[in-house]
């Protein structure tokens, strides 16, 4: 076992933290769909979801080919690589307003979607990987840190998107920092696409692998007779999948995922939803229009510090009270939660409740690698996690559509807002989201039930 002087192991740490900060802007997404709609009016509501859905598909794919390739030529070399396909995919994103309405959104789906979602996979499982060799001794709590940024991405970029889209200041929690000129929602994709591309490339310079057999200074790995996880110390992909538990744990995967990336994706329409069906003036006037959609963003920003609070807190009470313990208690709260949010039309109310469904989904991405990791080894924790990853990509498609297909489309209420300088009225169309939220809540508390059954896989088997 390598013991010797390795170098500070938590720099992989830093590394992880600002190529995971980064990578998590994809949850800004409900901060675009009404300026997009706005642009492109004859965009459904399904079909402005559609970029967020493929592209989270895509980033679970690319997981599993990152975590491939990354188990081969090492995570710095394929981080890097992610880092600038990401990039590239935003900054040709930024061109979408020179097509027609219709290719206008298969251009998006190719350059934001496909593009930005393989970029994302493939740098997004580096980090993971890493800290869970070097970390043995902090399994659950270094898992949780490494993605956390994954989930803080949305609180420092939410508010810059809006200020960019529409011009103002950048906020946060309300307080004006510094002031931002309006660059319009399709130049947003160009700035953030060239602040990606900088961050992942500089982060994943800090990425490498700790040398064969690497043992933390003053831990003793627990001998299987001991241990609470698999006797078997390594899975290969294909042993893994032959396991009955793999795919309860990606049943369960896929509803936490459902139900939290429903919310998370949809935060800022459902805010406007709520708040616009209790007010009786219209047209809205601008200024009140645009206090709603400041509301709306900040919700995506804070949900964004409980989605990363969750994958630390959730990952640390693992290590102590057990993954399974944890996963089971996650799923019930979220589950109650996602039952009664429709109920939640107040402010204070509404954010609370999403932030809530932040917290469990952020321990959902936070126990789920230190569970394959505990039930298949540290040997192919790439690929395998990628492999039970793709949960996570089906959630993400079925989440959101989940609300854009169940909802109700209520009254279009007239709206004003500034455009080219001059005060334009739209039509936003009020949604009721209830039936999405209750089928996600039954499904997490399924989950919860299911959970029960999970035991680490018998290698004689």
């Amino acid at each position: 076992m390598e013991t010797a002087n390795t170098g500070n192991r938590w720099w992989v740490v830093v590394g992880a933290l600002i190529i995971q900060i980064s990578l998590g802007a994809v949850y800004i997404w409900s901060v675009f769909q009404t300026p997009l709609r706005s642009h492109f009016p004859g965009w459904t509501e399904t079909q402005v979801t559609w970029p967020a859905q493929v592209l989270l598909a895509i980033f679970a794919l690319a997981v599993i080919f990152g975590g491939r390739i990354q188990d081969r030529l090492g995570p710095r070399i394929v981080s890097t690589a992610g880092g600038i396909i990401l990039g590239i995919g935003l900054i040709l994103s930024s061109f979408t307003n020179h097509f027609s309405e219709s290719a206008a959104l298969w251009w998006l789906l190719l350059t934001f979607s496909i593009l930005g979602g393989t970029g994302i996979g493939m740098s997004y499982v580096c980090p993971i990987a890493t800290c869970a060799k070097w970390f043995p001794d902090k399994r659950g709590m270094i898992t949780g840190l490494a993605v956390a940024g994954f989930g803080a991405g949305a609180f420092f970029f939410a508010p810059l998107a809006r200020a960019l889209i529409s011009g103002g200041y950048y906020q946060i929690f309300g307080v004006d920092l510094f002031p931002l000129p309006a660059v319009g929602v399709f130049n947003t994709f160009l700035v953030l696409g060239f602040i990606f591309l900088v961050a992942v490339v500089l982060g994943s310079q800090f990425l490498k692998n700790p040398p064969a057999g690497y043992v933390p200074a003053g831990w003793t790995p627990p001998t299987p007779a001991a241990s609470a996880t698999a006797a078997k110390v390594d899975y290969t992909p294909t042993e893994m999948l032959k396991t009955p538990v793999f795919w309860l744990l990606w049943i369960t995967y896929f509803a936490g995922c459902t139900a939290g990336l429903q919310v998370i994706m949809k935060a800022s329409p459902i805010w406007q939803s709520f708040s616009i069906s209790a007010m009786t003036q219209f047209p809205i006037e601008q200024h009140v229009f645009v206090n709603v959609v400041s509301a709306g963003a900040m919700v995506v920003a804070v949900l964004a510090i409980f989605n990363a609070t969750g994958r630390i807190f959730w990952g640390k009470v693992s290590d102590s009270l057990g993954r399974k313990n944890t996963l089971i208690l996650m799923f019930v709260i979220c589950g109650i939660v996602m039952l009664g949010l429709d109920w939640m039309h107040s402010y204070l109310l509404y954010t609370v409740s999403a932030c809530t469904v932040g917290l469990c989904f952020g321990g959902y991405l936070a126990l789920y690698p230190a569970v394959t990791t505990d039930f298949y080894g540290t040997k192919h924790i790439g690929v395998n996690y990628g492999w039970m990853f793709t949960a996570y990509g089906a959630g993400g498609i079925a989440g959101p559509f989940l609300a854009a297909w169940l909802m109700k489309a209520g009254q279009a209420v007239e709206y004003q807002v500034m455009e080219g300088g001059a005060l334009t009225t739209k039509l936003f169309h009020v949604g009721d989201y209830r039936t999405a939220f209750l089928i996600s809540g039954a499904a997490c508390l399924i989950s919860a039930v299911l959970m029960l059954f999970v035991k680490a896989p018998n290698p004689s088997k």
